[in-house]
C-alpha cells in the first residue's frame, strides 16, 4: 500500500493536488487545511491512505502522520466515509477532536458539514478510549493494522461492502484467536482465503 508520497507540487485545488512524483502527476483528494498548507513548484511529503471501491482507487494525503492515522481511525464510526473523514480533519485539528471527545463536546463536533447532532454523538461514544493525548506526542491507539488495512481493500476488490468485511474480518480473527494465531504473522493470502470462508454468503 502506498504510505508516503514525496515529489513537487504541480497543481493547487481546494480538495485536490497534483504531486508529480518521478514524472508522473498524481491527484491526491486533500481538504483545505492540506492545499492551504503547500505552494506550488514546492517539494511535499504526505502520508497518504489509499481508499479502494468497487469502481475506484482514491488516494488522500495529509502534511502529518497523525492526521493520516486519525483520518483512517475516524471511519471505524458507523456511518462516517472517507469524505466526511476528510471534512472533519479540515475543519478540526486532531487536537481539537480529541479535546472534543474526551469532553464529550458534542457542538464542536457537529457544526462539522455532514456530521449532524446524531453523528456527533455517534463519534464521541465509538472513538471514547481510542484517542490518546495528543500533547504528550502519542499516537492513536485504534490506527488501523497494515495486515487489516490490506486485507480491506482486497475483500473490498472483490465485491465486499465495508460493512461485510469488517463481520468476515472479525469472524476470521475469533477463530484465529481460538488457535493462538496472531494475524499480523500470518500471510495476506492465507487471511484472505480465511475471510472468504467466514464472509460466505455476506456480499450483497
Amino acid at each position: 500500500m502506498i504510505s508516503t508520497i514525496n515529489g513537487t507540487v504541480r497543481s493547487i485545488h481546494s480538495d485536490r493536488l497534483i504531486v508529480e512524483v518521478g514524472g508522473v502527476g498524481l491527484s491526491i483528494s486533500v481538504n483545505v487545511a492540506t492545499s492551504s498548507g503547500v505552494t506550488m513548484g514546492s517539494q511535499v511529503q504526505l502520508f497518504t491512505s489509499l481508499v479502494v471501491r468497487e469502481d475506484s482507487l482514491t488516494l488522500f494525503g495529509f502534511l502529518s502522520d497523525e492526521a493520516r492515522s486519525l483520518f483512517e481511525l475516524v471511519q471505524t464510526v458507523s456511518g462516517i466515509g472517507p469524505k466526511v473523514a476528510l471534512s472533519i480533519l479540515g475543519a478540526l485539528t486532531p487536537e481539537d477532536l480529541n479535546r472534543a471527545i474526551a469532553a464529550q463536546d458534542v457542538a464542536s463536533i457537529e457544526r462539522v458539514p455532514g456530521i449532524g447532532r446524531k453523528g456527533a454523538q455517534r463519534m464521541i461514544l465509538e472513538l471514547q478510549g481510542k484517542l490518546n493525548d495528543l500533547s504528550s506526542g502519542a499516537t492513536y491507539s485504534g490506527h488501523v493494522a497494515p495486515w487489516r488495512e490490506n486485507l480491506t481493500g482486497a475483500l473490498v476488490s472483490l465485491g465486499f461492502s465495508p460493512k461485510d468485511s469488517d463481520s468476515a474480518i472479525s469472524a476470521m480473527l475469533s477463530r484465529l484467536s481460538a488457535n493462538g494465531e496472531d494475524p499480523s504473522t500470518v500471510a495476506l493470502s492465507d487471511l484472505l482465503k480465511a475471510a472468504l470462508a467466514n464472509g460466505k454468503g455476506q456480499r450483497g
